[in-house]
């Protein structure tokens, strides 16, 4: 009976240790500024869980990844406490791509030993830097992020002050293991992130019939680039590069076909030689250049073909000098502008009446981005390819992975 009696509680503390550790979930959201106008939010534990299975459905990666975790850094012996859901947000009115987030510290001495283990630079007043990777350490706290311009605004908000509005995680997700979400005051737009076998979806729209539909169309085509877009999804699109261009250049249906190639490119240099005499000297190097046909129709073309104009975008030999992969041709028509590269022409593909664009894959691709190190390549050349639809108000993109013996999340 004794026995019984003490065994009882064991197994219902158990269970309370366990619910505590893989389902309890903190869902304040106390780290996003009241005027960030996007936020990724990530599961942490939905998303550990998804790896731990798929991690025992595969035993021949239990040593590798015990191995790879040692040499490479732990997050887990870094210093910083695992959130429940990773908060990373945009701010309104600064650049597309500066993004941040806010970590709390267990240990600031071990994260700092952590970042230079990683290769990051101290820059003074406890400031970090990595390639495009800022960290600021306050207290206990650190923020991150692909800029540093905002650190200052974001600690005054986020962790000085107390009356920072509190977001609750089920206003953003839902049963996904992340969403990306849209704030416009107190109106939010939640797009869910749903890592699959060998793809991630992002969607608003559970029923995604549709999109498969022009998914298994689009996955036929080998172009580099294929894409076709109306009014509203080329002001929606415009917006992330220039805000006046789509209603400025009157563009109401865009459509583009490009292929990659690679080419040699011609370097003329100079230099003298013994008697001070200039002589030209050329090089040649391999260079990656797409072939493109680009068809714009607009509402007004002469008002499209004017603004080109007055961005300076059309040179004396009728080049559109916007697109640096030269040379190429811009032409007026009855129905707006038509671009071409003439060094190898390229046919648009067929008109479907869908928005889409389909960015495949390619190995130029990796090999011109001279930038990537070698992880980020690994990465690139995994894609199969990218796939972004709109049919109303739903909206859909697909990141397809190569076929591959592991599960996505095994493999990144």
């Amino acid at each position: 009976m004794k026995k019984k009696k003490i065994i009882v509680p064991l197994i219902v503390l158990l269970a309370i240790a366990v619910y505590f550790v893989a389902f309890y979930k903190n869902k304040n959201l106390r780290y996003i500024p009241e005027n960030a106008d996007a936020v990724i939010l990530m599961d942490i534990k939905k998303l550990t869980g998804q790896y731990l299975f798929n991690l025992a459905m595969h035993p021949s990666q239990w040593s590798g990844s015990k191995s790879k975790g040692k040499s490479s850094g732990s997050l887990k012996d870094a210093g910083i406490r695992i959130p429940d859901f990773l908060q990373i947000f945009h701010l309104k009115d600064t650049k597309f791509s500066e993004w941040y987030t806010v970590l709390e510290l267990k240990d600031s001495k071990k994260f700092i030993t952590f970042l230079k283990k990683q290769n990051f630079v101290t820059k003074g007043n406890n400031r970090f830097q990595k390639d495009q990777i800022f960290v600021v350490i306050n207290g206990s706290h650190c923020i991150a992020g692909t800029s540093d311009l905002a650190f200052e605004t974001i600690q005054k908000q986020v962790l000085q002050s107390s009356s920072n509005a509190v977001l609750n995680a089920d206003q953003l997700i839902n049963n996904s293991v992340g969403s990306i979400s849209f704030i416009s005051g107190k109106k939010i737009q939640n797009f869910s992130i749903d890592l699959n076998e060998d793809e991630i979806e992002i969607k608003n729209n559970s029923n995604t019939e549709f999109f498969n539909a022009i998914g298994s169309q689009l996955e036929k085509e080998k172009h580099f680039l294929d894409l076709e877009l109306d009014k509203e999804n080329v002001r929606n699109i415009s917006r992330f590069f220039n805000k006046s261009i789509a209603d400025s250049s009157q563009i109401s249906y865009f459509k583009a076909t490009a292929d990659l190639e690679q080419v040699n490119d011609t370097i003329i240099s100079y230099e003298y030689d013994d008697n001070f005499n200039e002589v030209e000297k050329k090089t040649f190097q391999k260079i990656t250049q797409p072939n493109y046909f680009i068809d714009i129709k607009s509402s007004a073309p002469e008002k499209t073909w004017e603004y080109f104009q007055s961005k300076k975008w059309i040179n004396n030999e009728n080049q559109f000098t916007a697109i640096p992969f030269q040379p190429n041709q811009i032409n007026r028509n009855n129905d707006g502008v038509a671009i071409k590269s003439i060094r190898k022409p390229v046919s648009l593909s067929p008109q479907r009446k869908e928005n889409y664009i389909l960015i495949r894959n390619n190995n130029l691709l990796c090999s011109s981005l001279k930038t990537l190190n070698a992880n980020e390549k690994r990465i690139i050349s995994n894609i199969d390819y990218v796939l972004y639809g709109n049919k109303s108000k739903d909206y859909w993109v697909k990141i397809k992975a190569k076929n591959g013996e592991l599960p996505l999340i095994l493999r990144w």
